[in-house]
């Protein structure tokens, strides 16, 4: 019979984003209190956490047509090319580390990832993936000398089983809010309960 757990962490949602998406001045809303830099602080006000009511697309596009101007590099959305060699980056880390995934989503502007529990932290793990992406596209033209990653990022704190299921179906869902298709890597990994393995008494 399954065993009943302490109410631990079992997994982290990890979130960051592109360099220069989802500015702390964000119409959508962002965790940012301060915007250090003037020239990005003028493109909006600053509103912590996110807005209940979200701004029309052509306020989103609006701003970071604006956000062009000012950023220090161009604002590059990843191609399906840089997409499969950031999935290739982060294949490379969670073979040799190993880190279990359950979950990736790899969209244009910001990724999901679903890590298992490990003796690292969720913001080790999120610096780890980001530097093996980075290396993985240091080599394409464009993405030589421009910064890749946009920030050290976010994480949700997974607790149950539900918490991971429900997590996974949201990240396997978010490509097609875009209109493209689910995306399958080698790297991830189904979900098997842990920590509540079955076993013989």
């Amino acid at each position: 019979m399954n065993r009943p757990y302490r109410n631990i962490v079992i997994a982290h949602h990890l979130i960051w984003t592109g360099y220069g998406w989802w500015l702390p001045n964000d119409p959508r809303g962002s965790m940012s209190r301060t915007v250090a830099s003037d020239v990005i602080a003028e493109l909006g006000k600053l509103h912590y956490g996110r807005r209940k009511v979200q701004p029309a697309g052509w306020v989103i596009r609006e701003f970071y047509e604006k956000a062009k101007g000012v950023l220090q590099h161009d604002l590059l959305a990843f191609t399906p090319e840089e997409t499969s060699t950031i999935a290739a980056g982060f294949g490379n880390l969670c073979a040799g580390n190993p880190y279990t995934c359950y979950a990736c989503a790899i969209l244009p502007d910001h990724v999901h990832v679903l890590l298992r529990k490990h003796r690292r932290t969720a913001e080790q793990m999120i610096e780890d993936l980001q530097e093996a992406s980075r290396d993985a596209l240091r080599d394409l033209p464009r993405r030589r000398g421009h910064p890749v990653w946009g920030g050290p990022g976010w994480k949700v704190f997974l607790r149950t089983g539900d918490d991971v299921r429900r997590t996974i179906r949201y990240i396997e869902d978010n490509p097609a809010k875009l209109r493209r298709p689910r995306q399958q890597w080698e790297f991830v990994t189904e979900y098997d309960g842990w920590p509540l393995h079955k076993r013989k008494d």
